[in-house]
């Protein structure tokens, strides 16, 4: 089954004369079948936690456009969640958290083994989802990275410069670093969970590594990164990772060689030339068309698709976009962008 299946052969080093597609968020606000189910869940949470529309959403995508792989729909805090923050969306605005940031805030957390009771329905999205998918569709799960979901976890929202995890990591590092361990610890029972339930490739998102600089990457971008993949790929070794240190710039070189993730995606702010040189040698990489071409379209979205293209044409590469799809993507713009990708 692997041998059909376009994006597990490019995960597998292959390289294909018109690479595998897909688009973070691909399944969300951009599609009018997306705001449908959303309203019939009547909230973000009640979506994520009801597999039936779960899967639907997840599916919506994949029945539209034909993509290469299926995301699981879920989101990256469902993880603090379920350790014991408390999690509510406020409308316009984005996710609220309950803080983490004393010594009592972390003991009040739950257990690492506790947190599939709260988590279960999403395998069951998993578990519905497979046998919906065409036979060449990849099914992928995924989940935030440890220093990605801290940031959340700390400030209690996202920020524009992760300013409250930097001043809790320099002011009480023993208290930031168990919250680390302890995402970390989490993130490797989930995705294993995921793998169980059906993913055939899980995905890392660390939508901030790109604020930590010089040690604090190694330390805190790199370093969980690896000791999820090691664990994963010891329970789990035919299953690949992607990794997605965002914004990582010059640590993009050999990320995937230190952390043992079988593709790196990359964000729209390295080129793909450069990354072709630099991050592809070391095998698979995604990406990375920005965002921005979704809305914008035009001659131009499909130039900068064919460039990407071009670039990476030597070695293993999955299209996908350099961030996630936004909610004013006009979604004829995705078909356009299909078409130039196979032609």
């Amino acid at each position: 089954m692997a041998a059909t299946k376009k994006l597990l052969r490019a995960l597998a080093g292959e390289v294909q004369a018109v690479p595998p597609v897909w688009l973070m968020r691909q399944a969300g606000r951009y599609l009018p079948e997306y705001k449908a189910t959303r309203a019939r869940a009547g909230d973000f949470l009640t979506l994520c936690y009801t597999p039936d529309l779960a899967a639907e959403v997840t599916l919506q995508p994949i029945r539209r456009y034909g993509f290469d792989g299926a995301i699981l729909f879920a989101d990256i805090l469902l993880v603090p969640q379920a350790l014991g923050a408390d999690l509510w969306f406020v409308t316009g605005e984005g996710p609220r958290l309950s803080t983490i940031t004393t010594q009592d805030d972390f003991d009040a957390l739950r257990r690492v083994g506790d947190i599939h009771e709260t988590l279960s329905p999403i395998y069951e999205t998993l578990r519905i989802v497979k046998p919906e998918l065409p036979p060449e569709v990849t099914l992928i799960g995924f989940a935030g990275a440890p220093w990605t979901v801290a940031t959340y976890m700390i400030a209690g929202r996202g920020t524009p410069d992760q300013g409250p995890a930097h001043a809790l990591k320099q002011g009480n590092r023993p208290v930031f670093d168990a919250l680390i361990d302890r995402i970390t610890a989490a993130t490797v029972e989930y995705l294993s969970a995921q793998i169980e339930a059906g993913a055939e490739v899980v995905k890392l998102f660390d939508s901030w590594a790109g604020s930590l600089k010089g040690a604090d990457f190694e330390r805190y971008a790199l370093a969980p990164a690896k000791a999820i993949i090691s664990e994963l790929k010891a329970r789990h070794p035919q299953t690949p990772v992607i990794a997605f240190p965002r914004q990582a710039g010059a640590h993009y070189v050999g990320f995937a060689r230190s952390t043992g993730a079988d593709c790196v995606a990359l964000d729209n702010s390295v080129s793909a030339e450069w990354a072709a040189a630099k991050v592809q040698v070391d095998g698979c990489v995604q990406g990375n068309l920005d965002p921005k071409h979704m809305v914008t379209g035009g001659p131009t979205m499909i130039d900068e698709t064919r460039r990407i293209i071009r670039a990476f044409a030597n070695g293993p590469h999955v299209f996908n976009l350099g961030h996630g799809i936004t909610p004013d993507a006009d979604p004829d713009n995705v078909s356009r962008m299909l078409e130039a990708i196979r032609g």
